[in-house]
This record gives C-alpha cells, sequence and structure tokens, in this order.
C-alpha cells in the first residue's frame, strides 16, 4: 500500500473513532425476503411496470385472447413450436428456421414462455427449453411478449438461483429480463429497444 494511501486511511479511521460501532445485520443467503406489503403476484406485476413494460394478469384460459390483444399491430409473430401448438390461434405465427439476425430484425414481434420470475425485481428468466426458443428470439424483434404462469413467481434471486438449481436449468445459458432494452446517454436521456425489444408485455396467467 502507498504511503499516501495509508495517510489517508489512517485519517478517516481517526475522525471515525468517536463513532459507535455499527451493529450486526443478521443475513443468511437464501432465507426468504417476502414481498413487503403485497402479495407476491401483486408485488411482480408492479415492479414489471415500473420498467414501464405492460402487464395484464389474466385467466389461464384467456390466454390466447390476450396474447393476441397484445398482438394487435403485429403481422408477422415468431414463436417456437411448443408456443405455437399452446396457442395456435393467437398470432400470424413465424417458425424460426435459423433465421439470420437480419430476417428476426424482419419479424414484428416475439412470443416466449418464461423459466422463473422474481417479484421483488420484476424480472424474467428464460432458460430457452421448450417455449423460449433460442436466445436471438427474444433479443432482436422489437416487441417481446412473455407468459408467466403464477406458480413461476418466486419472491426475490436467491430463491429464483435455488429453483434453476433444482430444475437443472442453472447449467443453460440464461437470459434475464427485467423490462424492455433501456440505455441513457451522459445526459441521462433514455432510449429504448437500442439492446434489445423496445417494448416487453407480460401476460401473466392465474
Amino acid at each position: 500500500m502507498s504511503e499516501a494511501r495509508e495517510a489517508i486511511l489512517a485519517r478517516v479511521r481517526t475522525a471515525l473513532s468517536d463513532r459507535p460501532a455499527p451493529a450486526d445485520i443478521p443475513w443468511r443467503y437464501g432465507a426468504d425476503v417476502g414481498t413487503g406489503d403485497l402479495g407476491l403476484v401483486e408485488r411482480f406485476v408492479e415492479r414489471v411496470a415500473d420498467y414501464r413494460a405492460r402487464v395484464d394478469r389474466i385467466a389461464e384460459a384467456d390466454a390466447a385472447q390476450a396474447i393476441s390483444a397484445a398482438l394487435a399491430d403485429a403481422r408477422t409473430v415468431i414463436g417456437d413450436p411448443a408456443v405455437q401448438a399452446r396457442w395456435p390461434g393467437a398470432a400470424p405465427w413465424v417458425s424460426d428456421t435459423g433465421l439470420s439476425a437480419d430476417a428476426l430484425d424482419a419479424v414484428d414481434a416475439v412470443v416466449t414462455t418464461a423459466t422463473v420470475a422474481i417479484a421483488n425485481t420484476g424480472t424474467l428468466v428464460l432458460d430457452h427449453g421448450s417455449g423460449q426458443g433460442r436466445r436471438a428470439l427474444s433479443l432482436v424483434p422489437d416487441v417481446h411478449v412473455c407468459v408467466v404462469y403464477v406458480s413461476q413467481i418466486v419472491d426475490d434471486v436467491p430463491n429464483a438461483v435455488a429453483r434453476l438449481v433444482d430444475s437443472g436449468s442453472h447449467t443453460r445459458p440464461l437470459t434475464w429480463i427485467s423490462g424492455p432494452s433501456a440505455t441513457s446517454d451522459i445526459e441521462l436521456d433514455r432510449v429504448e429497444g437500442v439492446h434489445g425489444p423496445r417494448t416487453l408485455h407480460v401476460v401473466v396467467l392465474g
């Protein structure tokens, strides 16, 4: 350590010497965090909306109708075979036949399911198994509609990781999505859609 740095740290320690010692905060990784004054699903819906994503909670029987409504302006929609089989009439489906990035960019929207959803962070986790397709499908089209079942929602990140480990999904490439793609320049002007979908629409079933 340099003499100058040691001198600065010594002065900081001297200035803080008369302060009370900080209290110990008990913490165990993986302990239930909870969702505060809102229920699990309600907290997830609130946090997803905070990210400027669109979110609807509906009955499972109404899923096809909700997906179709979310895709009202889309002329071409990509979904993997599981999505197309589950909701065959919900969209003008396009199949992924190894489409190039340019071909994917010409598709209006994508519909996927999720593996886990996190209430406190409003995050969707995709492992790109059945229902989700390869990773590029959720990153290139301008609109992403993601269908989440209530049973997939957990309170916080440790429980999400535990569920991924239990299912074996932790060995797969994972995509963690919190709201639509967004970035800010040095003046903090927010721009959406630079690195992925400009619009994220989450449909919560149950």
